[in-house]
């Protein structure tokens, strides 16, 4: 369909939904026409307007124009963006917010424009979840071209080019335009030979670039599902942290070591973020963390004022408050949490009696955390999505606390009765997180799309919708079960991992009979539909059909039927999502820590 006739057909079928809607809502519509609204918030305009019709028992006419609008806008299903998806990053290099060469850093390309905008990119998109990076510094030796740097290099370069190209939407960023699959695959080999030479690091030899490469490498194999290196990579990097004196070691006084400030902030950073993925990962998949302890002092959590702002590059949504150093404070704060309940729910074995008083003293604190946060962070309406990912990352740790732990220890009760109280309070606390989960995840896809979301939010949609599927009552046509499984559908589409754990997803929800009602539904938008469909409809092209391409690998550790890979539940579901993403190779094994005298410069 070419733009100019998906247009006109844009054109007829808002006419027809204003006609059919009454007053309010076209007058609402009316509203976001004028304002040049985005088509994700026409989208999710036109979800509640659904939601509201269907409630109302509103006629049949106006819910069919309005599923027609909303397929037409459906920017994944048919219609093209507002912007083509494959065009001239050159269209780009204006707007970039960072300028830094091509050479000497990388022989994948010589274009400064293509290496601005993918630096730009991850350090809009990806970097301030963990922030285990000194954006400053990085791109201030970056800029110097110093290959010999301890705060850049080639690896940690190539391994972010890699990461960034899974944010980019325009055709130098794929080695074949287009193709998703093989994305950043250039970068990423370059990135990989350079890899032996790092590992021979040992000690007081180890760059801290090289710390930052291994978990880009991570981030990236994470995504990929590829060799099963992601624990491998995390482990690489956690070694290494041990190695330099940064984490579980005795405290570490930096300003005695004549550093530079520069090499200070670098160093207190990336120890801080190695700690925030450790308990992200280990909490996420139900292990016990490896980081017990960093030996520095946190950043200054006033390093970022009002007049610091996050840009949404390339998109021209308005820049928000960033926030960035309170986000990360807070960040580190839960994960203080976090690594407590890993520790605790994982790892130590403890009474029933103890099992159940960690739960209730973490819950608590928990709470304490989210009441506790500034209102900058906590009340924004429309927050940059760190923040946003931020609550997303409390939910889950909330869902993990009131499901027990997903099998671990069960509550200590004295009755049957007590226990069944118990159950049914714990299925409720986790179901109004999952629904909070799918109302944060609203607010990024209305702001921000959730072509760019972090893979983080793709471990909190997918956790929100298998809480909801096992809930006792749980309702397929649920408004916020539909709106998370379209959100999560974009998410998962953008990486190899995304797409598997998508098709899981879809086997589960058919194996609870309930896809029909979908199917059969009027207020269900069409898109919504194909998801759910064990057949595309003729019409419809399936750009589902290749969900499982490379999945056959995983099926001995799945099921005794190749063929079906339906997760009976959170914790099963937990259990492939960690085996796709990160392998079987994760260990725990203990390592005395070298000498925590460093030999950086800067």
């Amino acid at each position: 369909m070419d733009q100019r006739s998906f247009h006109q057909d844009l054109l007829l079928d808002l006419l027809k939904a204003i006609r059919s809607v009454d007053e309010p809502h076209a007058r609402r519509l009316f509203q976001l026409l004028r304002e040049d609204s985005s088509l994700q918030q026409l989208r999710s305009y036109l979800d509640r307007t659904l939601s509201e019709v269907q409630v109302s028992g509103q006629g049949s006419e106006v819910i069919r124009n309005l599923s027609s609008l909303r397929t037409r806008i459906d920017v994944e299903d048919g219609g093209p963006p507002s912007r083509p998806r494959v065009m001239d990053v050159q269209y780009l290099c204006d707007m970039t917010p960072y300028r830094v060469p091509a050479k000497p850093w990388t022989t994948v390309t010589d274009d400064d424009n293509l290496v601005s905008h993918l630096v730009s990119l991850y350090f809009t998109w990806d970097y301030p979840f963990y922030a285990f990076v000194d954006s400053k510094a990085f791109l201030r030796h970056m800029t110097a071209g110093n290959v010999d740097s301890d705060l850049c290099s080639p690896f940690l370069v190539n391994a972010l080019l890699a990461n960034a190209c899974y944010y980019s939407q325009y055709s130098e960023s794929y080695a074949v335009p287009g193709d998703f699959s093989i994305t950043g695959r250039k970068f990423l080999a370059e990135a990989e030979r350079y890899l032996p030479s790092y590992q021979l690091e040992k000690g007081e030899g180890v760059r801290l670039a090289s710390l930052q490469g291994a978990l880009l490498l991570y981030e990236r194999y994470a995504m990929s599902g590829e060799d099963d290196l992601g624990y491998t990579m995390l482990n690489l990097a956690i070694d290494m942290g041990e190695s330099l004196g940064l984490i579980n070691h005795d405290p570490l006084d930096l300003s005695k070591m004549q550093l530079s400030d520069e090499m200070i902030t670098s160093v207190t950073r990336t120890a801080w973020g190695l700690f925030q993925v450790d308990t992200v990962v280990h909490t996420n998949f139900l292990k016990p963390n490896r980081v017990t302890s960093v030996s520095l002092d946190r950043i200054d959590r006033n390093e970022s004022g009002p007049g610091d702002l996050w840009v949404p590059y390339p998109t021209e949504k308005r820049p928000r408050q960033s926030w960035l150093s309170q986000y990360f404070d807070e960040a580190c704060k839960l994960s203080y949490i976090a690594r407590d309940i890993s520790r605790h729910l994982y790892q130590e074995t403890t009474s029933q009696a103890d099992q159940y008083r960690h739960k209730q003293e973490f819950y608590s604190k928990l709470r304490q955390w989210e009441r506790s946060l500034p209102v900058t962070l906590r009340d924004s309406k429309r927050p940059p999505p760190h923040i946003i990912l931020l609550r997303m990352r409390y939910q889950a740790l909330i869902i993990g606390l009131s499901r027990d732990g997903f099998g671990v220890q069960s509550f200590f009760l004295d009755s049957e009765e007590q226990r069944r109280t118990m159950d049914e309070s714990a299925h409720e606390i986790s179901l109004v997180a999952a629904r909070e989960i799918s109302s944060l995840a609203r607010i990024h896809r209305e702001e921000y799309g959730m072509d760019r979301a972090h893979q983080f939010a793709t471990y909190a949609m997918v956790l929100a919708l298998f809480t909801m599927l096992d809930h006792p009552s749980f309702d397929i046509l649920d408004h916020d079960f539909l709106s998370l499984t379209s959100a999560f559908s974009t998410s998962a589409n953008r990486s190899q991992v995304g797409r598997f754990l998508f098709h899981i997803f879809r086997q589960s929800v058919h194996s609870r009979n309930q896809d029909e009602r979908v199917l059969q539904s009027d207020a269900v938008p069409a898109d919504i539909k194909e998801l759910f469909g064990r057949e595309p409809p003729s019409h419809l092209p399936d750009r589902l059909g290749d969900y499982t391409d490379g999945l056959e690998r995983y099926r001995g550790s799945f099921s005794s039927d190749p063929w079906n890979y339906t997760a009976s539940g959170v914790r099963d579901m937990l259990e492939k999502y960690e085996r796709l993403s990160l392998g079987n190779a994760d260990s725990t094994r203990s390592r005395q820590p070298s000498s925590p005298s460093l030999a950086w410069t800067a």
